[in-house]
């Protein structure tokens, strides 16, 4: 990319970096970061280059002011509070969900800060798919009028399964905003034609001697997985009597034991304490966890049989980081689609929209959700 086409961009709520891989492949450059969690920022640190900014902690204590201007804004807001799997955990612990969670909930307002503030050309942000149905689609309307009604920013909405990339379900709500009137759409950009045919075997340890063992996830000339990612004989036995009960009672909780010719269910944060989500079957013993190096393939950070984005952490705070990253080929394909736009100036765009008015490249396989603004669903 050249200098010319170059543009500025913001990490906000980092987690690994999975958005700002996707960005800096179109030409942008990184100029702030945030993220809170320590361990989350050894890893972003690890994997990127944060020689001319550090990363920042709590968004809610830094000022507008010391955010640089930027043209696209980034961001991965906490999920915790709308999501599905999350809710069963709040309410028994007699925590608010949605924008009534204190501490997560009201995150959004944060970005909205920062948008009113420097008012930079674009934005991408990411949330769970049960965003747009949390407390009865009232989250979802406030959400959009902020965006559209209130910021004047001229927003589109998809929710994409990552199944199109990689061997998991897993379906993610995006919303793309620019402040000036572009004419993006979701309808051109291009997504593969079919569902990945890659499938769990295609990101697990072959354990065959055809990839160098990597401690403590694997070990030996073949380069088996290590021990450790076995399940005891009592962790598996309770894993099994609690499916049994929800079985009874006509529920469907409990472990998802995969085929390494299958795909995957949504990797958690929950992964780090317990892993009953994902279960790899062994031959002759218990059942295994992925291991980190598994996890990072399966989000995309490494593509199938790669192992180079470096894991800094402890096996717990690699799989929590992994459940709450973004899939990196999903924003990818998003990142490129908007460079068109990013880059482009309005008569290029008008060019462009004239080019591509009557392909539709994103096939509708999901009802809209009646709202004003386009939105569509993979």
């Amino acid at each position: 990319m050249n200098d010319k086409n170059a543009f500025t961009f913001i990490d906000l709520f980092a987690g690994i970096g999975g958005m700002r891989k996707g960005f800096e492949d179109i030409g942008g450059k990184c100029v702030f970061t945030s993220e809170r969690d320590i361990y989350a920022q050894a890893t972003y640190r690890t994997n990127y280059s944060c020689v001319d900014h550090r990363i920042r902690g709590d968004i809610t204590t830094i000022p507008s002011e010391d955010i640089p201007s930027h043209d696209v804004l980034l961001a991965g807001f906490p999920c915790q509070p709308f999501s599905l799997a999350g809710m069963p955990s709040r309410r028994l612990h007699g925590k608010a969900g949605g924008f009534y969670c204190p501490k997560q909930g009201s995150l959004f307002f944060e970005i909205v800060r920062i948008l009113d503030s420097h008012r930079p050309k674009a934005f991408l942000l990411e949330n769970v798919k049960n965003l747009v149905t949390h407390d009865s689609g009232k989250t979802w309307r406030i959400i959009l009028q902020t965006l559209s009604g209130d910021l004047g920013y001229h927003v589109r909405t998809l929710i994409l399964n990552a199944r199109f990339w990689v061997p998991q379900n897993r379906a993610r709500v995006f919303i793309v905003g620019f402040r000036e009137e572009t004419g993006f759409d979701f309808d051109t950009m291009t997504v593969p034609s079919s569902l990945s045919s890659l499938t769990l075997q295609d990101i697990l340890h072959p354990q065959d001697g055809t990839e160098e063992a990597e401690p403590p996830y694997t070990e030996g000339k073949k380069a088996w997985v290590s021990e450790r990612y076995t399940l005891t004989d009592a962790l598996w036995k309770s894993f099994q009597c609690h499916k049994e009960r929800h079985r009874a009672k006509g529920n469907g909780f409990g472990f998802c034991l995969c085929r390494p010719d299958g795909i995957a269910p949504t990797l958690t944060a929950h992964y780090a304490q317990g892993g009953s989500e994902i279960l790899i079957g062994q031959k002759g013993k218990n059942p295994r966890r992925l291991t980190p190096r598994e996890c990072s393939r399966l989000m995309g950070f490494d593509r199938s049989k790669e192992s180079k984005f470096q894991i800094p952490v402890s096996d717990t705070q690699a799989w929590r980081q992994f459940g709450n990253a973004v899939v990196v080929p999903v924003v990818e394909a998003i990142a490129k689609h908007m460079a068109l736009w990013i880059h482009v100036s309005s008569s290029d765009t008008c060019s462009y929209l004239q080019q591509t008015s009557e392909k539709q490249k994103i096939p509708l396989l999901f009802q809209n959700y009646p709202h004003p603004h386009q939105e569509h669903h993979l």
